[in-house]
C-alpha cells in the first residue's frame, strides 16, 4: 500500500518548537513532492510547505514563513517540518501530503496530491 504516516505532533507552549516527521512507503520519494497542510478547529485547510524531489524548491505558506523549515532525506523515506517560535494560531492537525512532480512551481495545493496521510494533531497553548 502507499502510505503516508505524520509523526511528532504534541502539546508545546507559544514560543516552542516542534519536529514532525513523515515516513513515506510503497513509492519512491525520488519523483514525488512533498507538500505540508493543517488545519485548525473550525477552519479550513491551509497550505504550510511544499519540497521539491531534490530538496532545491521549497515553498511556504504566509502564516510560517520564517519560522518553519521543511526538509527531506530521501534515502529514509521521511520528510521534516521544523516549526519554530510556535503561535496558538498554529493549533491544528497536521498532514503530509505527496504529489507526482509535474508542477515545477512546487504548490501547496490539493489539487497537486496524489496521497495523503491521517494527520498528527499540534497544540499550541500556555
Amino acid at each position: 500500500q502507499l502510505q503516508l504516516v505524520e509523526s511528532g505532533g504534541g502539546l508545546v507552549q507559544p514560543g516552542g518548537s516542534l519536529r514532525l516527521f513523515c515516513v513515506v512507503t510503497g513509492f519512491s520519494l525520488d519523483d514525488h513532492v512533498i507538500a505540508w497542510f493543517r488545519q485548525g478547529p473550525g477552519e479550513e485547510r491551509e497550505g504550510v510547505s511544499c519540497i521539491s524531489p531534490d530538496g532545491g524548491r521549497v515553498n511556504y505558506g504566509d502564516a510560517v514563513k520564517t519560522r518553519f523549515t521543511v526538509s527531506r532525506d530521501n534515502a529514509k523515506n521521511m520528510v521534516y517540518l521544523q516549526m519554530n517560535r510556535l503561535k496558538p494560531e498554529d493549533t491544528g492537525r497536521y498532514y503530509c501530503a505527496a504529489g507526482r512532480d509535474v508542477y515545477i512551481t512546487c504548490p501547496i495545493a490539493d489539487f497537486a496530491m496524489d496521497y495523503w496521510g491521517e494527520g498528527t494533531p499540534v497544540t499550541v497553548s500556555p
